[in-house]
């Protein structure tokens, strides 16, 4: 291995605490970067700008995906900058390459009857997993929380008589969400007066309330139970399904930004694609003149 990059993942390891996988990722990387640098007379640690560029090229004409090229590239520049803060290159010479572009791609909604579907399977759940699942989908659905929004809740979230929930959000943002009559007496009914929690859904675990994992886990029983792809279902997809269904039943765009605690209106400005992309396609099925002429 050449010795730069073993002194970077080293420094990885000890100063970042970067787990094995991510070890590994990097290693992997930058070793394929080498090998071609090598073929074409150059060092690792000496690459030049050219260099680089040639390679991002030759990624996309092999048919790797922007997502893949981002990745190497990223792990090139922090390599990089690790050899000019220690003094063992003069320049950085990722400082003028662009990342690749990479496709926004359209979030993935569930219709109105899966969800449905999906509500009235998690009360089938034997134990109490079943209101448990129940009372996650009713809020996930009528908030469109982020996962970690939703398993962080602390008990008093849902303040008696009132139809509002405070929601710590990203960058330590607070905002108030709606939240149905049927989600709260979901929640109301899980509620253990001889057990106090601190969190709205409590757990055994170290962090005291219910994981993303755990959560995510609860959410596939659901879409099985369902008998929807659970590939397909997530707390991620219900988020986009709150947001979808509200903008298709006239929500302004605003509002729904300040729902989704979005930092810029452009990240909301996403769900008028998904608008646009279904009444085309509603045009295209439908429309007597939108089928191509017979020959």
């Amino acid at each position: 291995m050449d010795r730069h990059l073993e002194a970077f993942l080293e420094m990885l390891s000890a100063e970042r605490g970067a787990a094995r996988n991510t070890l590994a990722a990097y290693e992997a990387d930058l070793a394929d970067f080498e090998t071609y640098a090598r073929r074409r007379g150059e060092s690792l640690a000496g690459a030049s700008t050219e260099m680089l560029r040639a390679y991002l090229a030759r990624l996309t004409d092999a048919g790797l995906s922007p997502r893949t090229a981002a990745r190497r590239l990223s792990a090139m520049r922090q390599f990089f900058r690790f050899l000019a803060r220690e003094n063992l290159r003069a320049d950085d010479p990722t400082e003028l390459l662009d990342s690749p572009r990479q496709p926004r791609s359209l979030p993935k909604a569930l219709r109105v009857a899966e969800v449905e579907a999906l509500l009235a399977a998690a009360a089938t759940i034997p134990g109490k997993r079943g209101p448990l699942t129940v009372a996650l989908l009713e809020l996930l659905y009528c908030s469109g929380l982020r996962a970690s929004e939703l398993v962080s809740l602390p008990a008093h979230a849902l303040a008696q008589g009132s139809a509002l929930i405070r929601v710590r959000g990203k960058g330590g943002k607070d905002r108030l969400v709606p939240v149905s009559e049927r989600a709260r007496a979901a929640v109301a009914a899980l509620r253990d007066p001889k057990k106090p929690s601190k969190w709205l859904f409590p757990s055994h675990g170290a962090a005291g309330h219910l994981t993303r994992q755990g959560l995510l886990l609860l959410v596939k029983q659901a879409a099985l139970a369902a008998g929807l792809d659970p590939a397909k279902v997530s707390p991620h997809v219900l988020r986009h399904s709150f947001a979808s269904h509200l903008l298709e039943g006239g929500a302004d765009l605003r509002a729904l930004q300040m729902l989704l605690g979005h930092a810029d209106i452009a990240t909301t400005q996403i769900y008028t694609r998904v608008m646009e992309e279904r009444l085309r396609q509603l045009v295209e099925t439908h429309h007597p003149l939108a089928s191509p002429p017979l020959a």
